[in-house]
């Protein structure tokens, strides 16, 4: 979609055939949007302009320019061929007023067509212009429709073409995959520069927040030591901590059951029999003492 500029006597509406003047020359062209009041001074600023209204006679001239087109094509095409050169062609265009046609090619490579030229000049009796293109102006001119199911940004308003690079798929967390984020030309897809922009500030702030989030958490960690430093826990007493160290011992030794263990045990229970055995003698002999004097 390109900008013409209009006089103040154009009345036009969308999609109105029309002729204008571009920098290949005269042109067939479709109004896309009405004219518009231009303000004082940027008339300059346009450099195409329009001229008039299309006819039945520019249609019919319309028609007869597709047809010559196809010819062009199949005559550029058998040079080639026959020149071997290492080059695909795109597009042909003739002017409307026929007095230029420009082919539209690809090549990897630097591709001497001076021979092409002479052939295509002899054969078709014009003006001929062979332009080299990258692969972003063929799909531009090729047209299609993208991944997302609409027709292509390039072909249907997209002007210029902006450097993309992986850097703006890295930055908004889009798949590495070369075909996921490839377009038809084969290059990055062109609306990875859409919203690159709003991702960088973002970043940056989600980067502080989450700076903030951890000097918080610093802050309630030496916090929270400071206070048991200025506070600390009582400490249990020896002798609590003596007697339930021999506790533990006594319930490791007798949970393990060693012999160590079962000859303490026993020998407790002897002298206590022993001490029993001499209680009740003492006893004994005071009662016989005391039955010896009733007599």
């Amino acid at each position: 979609m390109l900008t013409f500029s209009c006089g103040d006597d154009a009345v036009l509406k969308r999609d109105d055939i029309c002729l204008v003047e571009s920098d290949k020359g005269i042109e067939w062209g479709t109004c896309v949007l009405p004219p518009e009041p231009c303000p004082a001074g940027t008339e300059d600023r346009y450099s195409m302009r329009f001229l008039r209204k299309a006819n039945i006679n520019d249609e019919r001239t319309f028609e007869s320019l597709l047809h010559e087109e196809k010819q062009a094509r199949d005559v550029c095409l058998r040079r080639i061929a026959k020149h071997n050169l290492d080059m695909k062609l795109v597009d042909v265009e003739y002017t409307f007023d026929k007095r230029r046609i420009v082919f539209y090619f690809t090549a990897e490579e630097r591709v001497d067509f001076r021979q092409l030229v002479r052939d295509l000049a002899h054969e078709l009796r014009t003006r001929i212009e062979l332009r080299h293109i990258q692969v972003r102006d063929e799909a531009k001119m090729v047209g299609g429709i993208g991944s997302c199911g609409r027709e292509l940004c390039c072909s249907s308003w997209l002007n210029d073409f902006k450097p993309i690079s992986m850097r703006m798929a890295k930055r908004q967390n889009l798949s590495l995959n070369p075909s996921k984020i490839s377009g038809q030309c084969g290059r990055l897809l062109c609306c990875l520069s859409y919203e690159n922009e709003q991702y960088e500030p973002l970043k940056k702030r989600k980067q502080r927040e989450r700076e903030e989030r951890e000097r918080e958490q610093r802050e309630e960690t030496q916090e929270t030591e400071a206070q048991e430093q200025a506070h600390p826990r009582p400490q249990p007493v020896e002798a609590e901590t003596a007697q339930e160290s021999a506790g533990q011992q006594a319930q490791d030794a007798g949970a393990s059951g060693s012999p160590q263990g079962q000859d303490t045990a026993e020998g407790g229970d002897e002298q206590s029999r022993s001490k029993a055995r001499k209680r009740g003698k003492r006893r004994g002999g005071k009662r016989r003492k005391g039955g010896g004097s009733r007599n």
